[in-house]
C-alpha cells in the first residue's frame, strides 16, 4: 500500500484508453490498495489507474467522506442537462475550466470478489465519475472543453511551470 506520484498532462499513459482487468490477482489487489491510498490525500476527489501509470480500467474516488474504488467501470446512465461545472484535475495541476458534464451518472463495474458494483450519483459524484472513466478512455477533461476555452487552456497549460 502506497500513495503513487500523479502523472502530469503530456505523458502520454494519460491518452492512452486502457485495458480491462481480466485476472483478479494479487498485482490487482495492490493496486487497489495504491489506489485508495492515493485518493485519499485531501482535495483529491478520483484517481485513474493512468493517473498512476497503470493502464489498466480501475479507479479509486473521495466524495463526500466516502472512499471506494471500481474496476472496469462504464457508464451505463447519464441523466439531466449538460452544464458547465468547474473542473481541474491532479494530471493538469492549478488549473480549472468550466467542463460540460451531466449532472447524474450512473457507472458499473465489479470489486475485487468479481461481485458486481453500481455507483451513481449527483453533483460532485457525478463529475467524479464521469471525468475518471474519461481518463480511463484516454481523455482529460481538457478534451472536453469548447474549442475556445481549449485555446485559453492550452495556453496556460504551455505557461505553466510544471509543463
Amino acid at each position: 500500500m502506497t500513495e503513487r506520484s500523479i502523472r502530469i498532462f503530456g505523458d502520454p499513459v494519460l491518452k492512452t484508453p486502457t485495458e480491462e482487468i481480466v485476472v483478479i490477482d494479487d498485482k490487482i489487489r495492490a493496486l487497489v490498495d495504491d489506489l485508495v491510498d492515493t485518493v485519499k490525500i485531501p482535495g483529491r476527489a478520483g484517481v485513474a489507474a493512468t493517473q498512476i501509470g497503470v493502464g489498466l480500467r480501475a479507479f479509486s474516488y473521495n466524495v463526500h467522506g466516502e472512499i471506494g474504488y471500481i474496476l472496469n467501470p462504464r457508464i451505463i446512465e447519464t441523466r439531466g442537462e449538460i452544464g458547465l461545472v468547474e473542473e481541474g484535475c491532479l494530471s493538469v495541476p492549478n488549473l480549472w475550466f468550466k467542463t460540460p458534464r451531466y449532472p447524474f451518472a450512473k457507472v458499473e463495474g465489479i470489486d475485487l470478489d468479481g461481485n458486481t458494483i453500481v455507483l451513481e450519483g449527483e453533483g460532485l459524484m457525478a463529475q467524479a465519475l464521469q471525468h475518471e472513466c474519461d481518463h480511463l478512455d484516454g481523455l482529460v477533461y481538457l478534451d472536453r472543453l469548447d474549442q475556445q476555452t481549449r485555446k485559453e487552456a492550452m495556453r496556460q497549460v504551455r505557461e505553466s511551470d510544471w509543463f
